[in-house]
């Protein structure tokens, strides 16, 4: 497994510092490619949508230009790079714990992996998370909950397990300088996006 740090020592550094000092913040512009699970949503504590990232943070919203043709943005690659990719169904079975963080581990990681490959392969200037969690960021997962015991939450969902997600697309959302917000969604296995 990819190195975990002391989640909770970032999660606060993110709450109480600047982006430009801490390195972790989010930023007007920023992006990141995510995949929605929403049959997850009801398991997740963390007051965010149920999701898997294949890569946070990507490239500044004017180097992919979304929706421009222009072969310069990284929109058009993306389209590409999707669709070559066929869909896939995670399963998530079992909650797993590093310090600070409750999260779901994909059954089988391989498909998110790849995804995440394909896309540091082309764009490697995007470190994952920053370089927070080393170069190679953090396996695939779907964080739950943040904090220090977990006993509590996991006796109350564990019942719900286990879920199997089918993936068809990877979205694009970006910041805009106080929240996240979808901006498109590629379709994995075809050519066009979905929205």
């Amino acid at each position: 497994m990819r190195a975990w740090l002391p989640v909770t020592e970032q999660l606060s550094a993110r709450q109480d510092g600047p982006a430009e000092e801490d390195g972790w913040g989010d930023r007007a512009g920023d992006t990141a490619l995510t995949i929605p699970l929403p049959a997850l949503d009801p398991l997740v504590t963390t007051g965010i949508r149920a999701h898997a990232t294949v890569l946070y943070p990507f490239l500044p919203l004017v180097r992919v230009r979304p929706g421009s043709a222009d072969p310069d943005g990284a929109d058009t690659a993306l389209r590409a790079l999707f669709a070559s990719h066929a869909p896939f169904t995670l399963r998530f079975a079992a909650f797993r714990e590093e310090p600070g963080v409750l999260f779901l581990a994909p059954e089988p990681p391989g498909p998110l992996a790849a995804l995440t490959d394909a896309v540091r392969a082309r764009w490697p200037e995007a470190v994952p998370y920053r370089g927070i969690f080393g170069p190679e960021g953090l396996d695939p997962h779907v964080t739950v909950a943040h904090g220090e015991e977990f006993g509590a939450v996991r006796a109350r969902l564990a019942p719900a397990l286990p879920v199997a997600c089918h993936v068809t697309g990877v979205r694009l959302i970006v910041h805009d300088g106080h929240t996240w917000r979808d901006r498109l969604t590629y379709r994995l296995g075809g050519p066009a996006r979905l929205r």
